[in-house]
């Protein structure tokens, strides 16, 4: 499988950084890198899904914002030595090509191609931080909870996804008898089904029905900048 931000470079362009991508397995809850370290390496997942998670108060942190192999991580702070502003957390198990921060900073000052798509890329991913900020502050749980779904769905390459109500409650910044109680309405619809550390999407047009506008909005951005859609699915 292919990351699809390298794999829509032009043949020089992926030159440059595919002698030195050396490939990494993540697990779920493994931290790639967290907040204020300086990030040595640009991952590009192959599969798996990364989220960005920033700290809302002394122990909390929500997920602001989620990576598959439509993208790369380590660059929201940029690639020339910065220090992470956000926390990197695998949230499904997957595997990812790995690039020196100091090679992949090279590439792009050599060349326009790279960094009009790594542009392209971080405006739609802070465009999604943004949303996800408005989305957490403004809509009923219920949506929130399906707009989460269908963006962690389009990133893993099953519809039965590892994930625990403990995980989803963390990403969403609420406790998991909420959680649990919202996801209950959702599979009573028929538009899920949860068992023991897992959950299963079922409907996906339906669930796509249930959320917030936010989600449409952040699939129009992917589309507007060109950034691929998450496993190379259709806008």
């Amino acid at each position: 499988m292919d990351n699809l931000w390298i794999a829509a470079l032009d043949a020089a362009d992926r030159k440059r950084i595919e002698p030195h991508l050396h490939e990494r397995s993540f697990a779920q809850g493994q931290v790639l890198y967290d907040a204020g370290e300086a990030v040595d390496e640009v991952w590009f997942p192959l599969s798996g899904v990364v989220s960005l998670m920033t700290l809302v108060d002394d122990d909390r942190m929500i997920e602001t914002a989620a990576i598959g192999r439509e993208g790369l991580v380590g660059v929201t702070c940029g690639p020339l030595n910065a220090r992470a502003a956000s926390r990197a957390v695998a949230q499904v198990d997957g595997v990812s090509a790995c690039c020196p921060a100091g090679v992949f900073a090279d590439a792009l000052s050599r060349s326009e191609g790279m960094r009009t798509a790594l542009s392209k890329f971080t405006e739609s991913l802070f465009a999604q931080v943004q949303q996800a900020a408005a989305c957490n502050a403004q809509h009923r749980l219920d949506e929130r909870l399906a707009r989460w779904l269908l963006t962690i769905h389009d990133r893993a390459a099953a519809d039965r996804l590892k994930l625990t109500q403990l995980d989803i409650a963390e990403m969403l910044g609420v406790r998991r008898a909420t959680v649990s109680e919202v996801g209950s309405g959702l599979e009573e619809k028929g538009l899920i089904r949860r068992g023991r550390g897992w959950v299963e999407v079922l409907d996906r047009q339906a669930l796509e029905d249930a959320a917030c506008g936010c989600y449409a909005l952040m699939r129009g951005v992917m589309k507007d900048l060109g950034v691929p859609r998450p496993n190379g699915g259709p806008h």
